[in-house]
């Protein structure tokens, strides 16, 4: 039998270094919890690519995966693990396929969320397929650009349905631009999406387990300050809103790593990218945040490992979709599909292990960011991103904050 106080957490990683040395260590200083009585120690491997026997056992407890969303080897892994061994994966491998925005677009508006009106149009060119002419020539349809247009609604936003770190996304405010970023969109299938106009707030909501930070977002600004320190932006029912929806999208799609954001005018909050299949958790980007950010990856991963929590793989859409259908009001839903994500998330058993097996988690943490051990993880990470000549001025810059942060959590 295996020893089930030893658990094995796997990083499938790509070309990050910072967070993944960050929880590494953390991971070695926490060394060990006590759950009900019971020592468990707690390590770390990177996985590496290679062969597999599909009945082959994997030694590890829990996955982390940062990879998959790209590179099919690690995908095709990820699936035979969860199906065949109950390893359990941030995020589901099934429901997270290569960044696919559509099919959450989809469930979010069957669910009653005010997702602005989206269209999809087909493909500019033709995609490279022998079978795609003689099907194009009889069952595609001639289809007027402009007309489509006038039904989302001037100005909107052409984005690739299965997006990602901005790519191809343009601001459309007239035919003429339309015309052009459709022509330049080739062989990427596109939505159409109404822009919310004069909004007072862009909140970006990173998500880890049942865990949610809403952060203010400046997408116009570098990325080293997108993520502005600014507390309490949003109103208290608003904020809860973010809360709710950004937990609600985790549990329907068995996502427990991922970011959403939503544009908030008023009281009305209105989610428009909640499919993140690796959301930015670099020191260099979240700086302030990344505290936070790197010590909730390590509780909810340790809360599924030592407590033997399996991976869902079925969504019990039905639940969801008998709360939508019904008459309650737009509150009154949310407060429903609230109570089945925190089912989901086990959020009241997860709260009792942090405060029991991880009470020492919080305390572990500030002192490793105060330590010279995360000064010399911040000065290489600014070294490989920024030119020489910008060194000096970033190190400053992180300093400052990373300062801040541990002011703000004495």
């Amino acid at each position: 039998m295996p020893d089930r106080t030893e658990h094995l957490l796997g990083l499938l990683l790509g070309t990050e270094e910072d967070w993944p040395r960050a929880f590494e260590e953390l991971v070695r200083r926490l060394g060990s919890v006590t759950a009900n009585g019971v020592e468990h120690t707690v390590s770390t491997e990177r996985i590496t690519i290679e062969p597999f026997d599909l009945r082959a056992k994997p030694r590890y407890n829990l996955v982390i995966d940062r990879l998959a969303y790209w590179y099919y080897v690690p995908r095709e892994w990820l699936k035979k693990i969860a199906l065949m061994d109950d390893v359990y994966t941030l995020n589901s491998p099934f429901t997270f396929q290569s960044m696919e925005k559509h099919a959450a677009y989809c469930a979010m508006m069957r669910l009653g969320l005010k997702v602005p009106n989206t269209w999809l149009v087909p493909y500019k060119n033709p995609v490279d397929h022998a079978k795609y002419a003689y099907t194009a020539a009889k069952y595609n349809r001639p289809f007027d650009l402009n007309a489509v247009a006038e039904q989302v609604g001037y100005p909107m936003f052409m984005k690739p349905y299965d997006g990602g770190a901005w790519r191809g996304v343009s601001r459309i405010g007239d035919p003429d631009t339309l015309h052009r970023a459709y022509d330049e969109s080739g062989e990427m299938l596109m939505h159409l999406q109404a822009a919310v106009e004069n909004y007072d707030s862009f909140a970006r909501s990173l998500t880890i387990g049942p865990d949610v930070m809403a952060m203010k977002f400046r997408p116009e600004l570098p990325m080293h300050d997108r993520y502005a320190v600014q507390h309490d932006f949003l109103s208290a029912s608003a904020g809860a809103e973010v809360v709710t929806i950004s937990r609600l999208i985790n549990a329907f799609f068995r996502w427990e790593f991922n970011s959403c954001e939503s544009l908030v005018v008023g009281s009305e909050v209105y989610p428009i990218d909640y499919a993140n299949a690796c959301p930015d958790i670099s020191i260099t980007s979240l700086h302030y945040y990344f505290p936070w950010a790197i010590g909730s990856l390590l509780k909810w991963s340790v809360f599924c490992a030592v407590s033997g929590r399996k991976p869902r793989l079925d969504l019990d859409t039905h639940r969801y979709f008998e709360i939508a259908d019904s008459d309650r009001s737009y509150e009154e839903k949310l407060a429903e599909y609230l109570v089945l994500a925190n089912d989901y998330f086990e959020i009241e058993r997860y709260h009792e292990f942090c405060a029991t097996a991880l009470s020492k988690v919080d305390d572990m943490v500030r002192d490793w960011i105060a330590s010279d051990s995360f000064d010399t993880l911040l000065v290489e990470t600014v070294r490989s991103t920024y030119p020489p000549a910008e060194h000096d001025r970033f190190l400053a810059h992180f300093r400052g904050l990373i300062a801040l942060w541990l002011n703000d959590n004495p």
